[in-house]
C-alpha cells in the first residue's frame, strides 16, 4: 500500500514538474513573439520612413533635372539671338551715317532675331504654365529643318558658313533633332562671338545607327605665334550640350584646333 501511494506521489511530481515547464516554455515563447513582433513593426515604420525619404529625394531630383534642362533651353534660346541682335545692332551703328541701306537691314535683322526670341520664350514659358487656349503649344521646336534659317542669320551677321549633309536625310526623334540643332546653334554663335572674322562649316552625316554633327570654324593658329583666344570651350553652353547628348547616349567633344579655330564634334545614336 505505501509502495503504491509512493508511486502515485512521484507521479504527481512528475506531473507538476511537467507542467511548471510547459507554462515556463510557453511564457518564453509569447515573450519572444512579443519581442520579434515589436521588431517587426519598427522595422516597417523604418522601411516606410526610408521609402519616403527616397520620393522625396527622387522628387527633388527630377525637379533639380527639370530646372537644369529649362535653364539650358533659355540659355540656347537667349545666347544666340541676343548675339546675333547685338552684333547687328553694331553693324548698323557703325554704317547709319553713310550706308543707310545696310543699316536699315541690320535693324530688320535684330528686329527679326528679337521676334524669333520672344516665340521661342514664349513657347517655353508655355510649357511651365500652359495657357487656356495652348496655342504656343502647338508651335514645334527648331530642328535641323531650320538649319539653312539659322545659317542665313549667321551669314548675315557677318560669319560664312558653308553646310554640308551626307547620307540620306530621314526624320528623326525630336530630342534627337532639337539636340543637333542647339549644338549648330551654339557652336556658330561661339564663332560669331570669339571668332576673329574666319569662316565656319557645318556637316551633318546620317549614318544607319547615328546621327554626326561637326561644327569647324577658323582662327589663328597656337603653331603661327599670333595671339589666340584663351576661351577653352567649356562655357554653360557646350556644358549643357554636353549633358544632352550623354542622355540621349552619345558623346559631344569641344576643343582648338591645332591649326587654327575650334570645333565642336558630336555622335547621337539613333
Amino acid at each position: 500500500m505505501r509502495a503504491r501511494l509512493a508511486l502515485w506521489e512521484g507521479d504527481r511530481v512528475w506531473e507538476l514538474v511537467v507542467a511548471v515547464l510547459a507554462c515556463l516554455t510557453a511564457g518564453f515563447l509569447a515573450v519572444r513573439l512579443a519581442v520579434a513582433k515589436r521588431a517587426y513593426t519598427r522595422a516597417m515604420e523604418e522601411r516606410g520612413w526610408l521609402l519616403e525619404r527616397e520620393r522625396e529625394s527622387a522628387a527633388r531630383g527630377a525637379v533639380d533635372a527639370e530646372r537644369a534642362r529649362i535653364a539650358r533651353e533659355l540659355h540656347d534660346i537667349v545666347s544666340h539671338n541676343v548675339s546675333v541682335m547685338v552684333v547687328q545692332a553694331g553693324a548698323a551703328r557703325r554704317v547709319l551715317a553713310t550706308e543707310a541701306d545696310d543699316a536699315t537691314n541690320a535693324l530688320l535683322a535684330v528686329e527679326s532675331a528679337g521676334r524669333d526670341t520672344m516665340t521661342e520664350l514664349r513657347h517655353m514659358l508655355g510649357l511651365l504654365a500652359p495657357s487656356a487656349d495652348g496655342e504656343d503649344l502647338l508651335t514645334p521646336q527648331p530642328g535641323l529643318s531650320r538649319l539653312s534659317s539659322l545659317v542665313d542669320r549667321m551669314c548675315f551677321a557677318g560669319l560664312p558658313v558653308e553646310v554640308r549633309i551626307s547620307g540620306e536625310p530621314r526624320e528623326l526623334p525630336s530630342g534627337v533633332d532639337l539636340t543637333a540643332y542647339r549644338i549648330v546653334q551654339e557652336a556658330l554663335t561661339n564663332a560669331l562671338k570669339h571668332g576673329d572674322g574666319g569662316k565656319a562649316d557645318v556637316t551633318v552625316r546620317y549614318a544607319d545607327h547615328c546621327l554626326r554633327v561637326e561644327v569647324l570654324n577658323s582662327g589663328p593658329s597656337v603653331l603661327s605665334g599670333e595671339p589666340v583666344s584663351t576661351k577653352d570651350g567649356e562655357g554653360r553652353g557646350l556644358l549643357g550640350l554636353r549633358e544632352r547628348v550623354a542622355v540621349l547616349g552619345g558623346d559631344l567633344d569641344a576643343r582648338r584646333r591645332l591649326g587654327g579655330g575650334f570645333r565642336v564634334r558630336a555622335r547621337i545614336p539613333l
